[in-house]
């Protein structure tokens, strides 16, 4: 007996491409996304082209989010070793003929420049979920230490660029992965005591230990005068502590409700430093407020909420350590730069998301809310 089959038309097989995403994560994007174009558009008009620029790269990222939301995650998984062992391979070429800039060596040119540790921040995840999803039921202390040393060996070649802002990016990704697949709080609670103890320490001693003579194990001058800024700006106002004292100066103009759009003056007088990239958020809270401040907040904890609840109801060990991992980048990245800005860390090159200009950082970005768009399909299509 014969049976005809009707072949899909092209809308029923293109169909399926457009749907599944998720609602509340698209509302978060496109709340925030609306955000960085306002704040862009009054922080960077009259900064060449940075308006046009921050819009094209934001295409850019929500093309790069699309096709990366079409890949199931155990694609994703099986690209894991592979993007990882690449991009140690460029950081380690970074070192022997990478191109430097004001003192860091972090560029690499294939043809194109390009910056191989902003490849880590999605790699590093992807590999050490991928490892623990190798390991399920049967995890022992030495696999947590095979973990460690995967972490460290791309961070300690981007520490030694020097790039200490990606660093900072790449070993929270990672370490957020180690903590959701099981680390021992009896390992956790140490490090942590012994982190408040030596804060307390270095503000206790910070006149001594900034003394020009002193050197620092590890960190190199510059850092160090990034960690003594922190502590007293005022030291070096028009130097070192411009930056930090500028931003706070704008933060704490803004007042309750802020100057009103496009009429910050710190900003648009150009007393505010990078005021289009890292420093941004002084800008945007100078012109809305504690009130615009709060609700930018509560956008990228809507996001974060639910980035959180797609880990928790993912499928697998590898998309739920992934999808976790991925949601607290957001909030460090937010957090590093925030508090910075405000004068409560050290200035690290860190943009704030959706609102910071930057093609590299915007096509990051896109790739980690691409995966967490493909790990919510998948866990409908499991339902289903």
């Amino acid at each position: 007996m014969n049976v005809a089959f009707e072949r899909p038309s092209i809308l029923q097989r293109i169909l399926p491409v457009f749907t599944g995403f998720d609602g509340p994560l698209s509302l978060a994007i496109l709340l925030l996304a609306a955000a960085g174009m306002l704040t862009m558009y009054s922080a960077g008009f009259d900064h060449g082209t940075r308006f046009v620029d921050h819009g094209r790269n934001m295409l850019i990222g929500l093309a790069v989010l699309f096709v990366v939301a079409q890949i199931p995650p155990q694609r994703l998984m099986r690209l894991a070793v592979p993007l990882y062992v690449l991009g140690v391979i460029l950081l380690l070429a970074v070192e022997f003929f990478g191109i430097t800039k004001k003192g860091a060596t972090r560029w690499l040119n294939v043809g194109i420049v390009i910056q191989p540790s902003e490849m880590l921040k999605i790699a590093v995840p992807l590999t050490l979920a991928w490892w623990f999803q190798r390991r399920e039921g049967q995890l022992r202390t030495p696999d947590f230490i095979a973990a460690a040393l995967l972490l460290a060996i791309p961070v300690g070649l981007i520490m030694k660029q020097p790039d200490l802002g990606t660093a900072i990016l790449v070993a929270s990704a990672g370490l957020f992965v180690i903590f959701f697949a099981g680390l021992s709080w009896k390992l956790i609670i140490p490090i942590m005591i012994t982190g408040a103890v030596a804060i307390t320490a270095l503000v206790m001693s910070g006149d001594a230990i900034c003394e020009p003579d002193v050197k620092w194990p590890v960190l190199r001058d510059y850092q160090k005068q990034r960690v003594c800024t922190l502590l007293d700006p005022t030291k070096d106002p028009l130097g070192k502590g411009f930056h930090t004292l500028q931003g706070m100066i704008a933060i704490g103009s803004g007042g309750i409700e802020g100057k009103g759009f496009m009429k910050g003056t710190q900003t648009h007088l150009e007393f505010i430093p990078e005021r289009t990239t890292d420093f941004i958020f002084a800008a945007f809270s100078e012109e809305f407020g504690l009130i615009g401040c709060g609700l930018l907040l509560l956008g990228f904890v809507f996001l974060i909420f639910r980035g959180l609840m797609i880990a928790a109801e993912a499928p697998t060990v590898f998309s739920r350590l992934l999808a976790g991992a991925i949601t607290l980048s957001f909030f460090t990245y937010a957090f590093v730069n925030m508090g910075m800005v405000s004068g409560i860390l050290p200035v690290v090159g860190v943009p704030l998301p959706f609102i910071s200009y930057g093609g590299t950082a915007m096509v990051t970005l896109g790739l980690g809310l691409g995966i967490l768009m493909s790990i919510s399909k998948s866990r409908r299509l499991v339902q289903t």
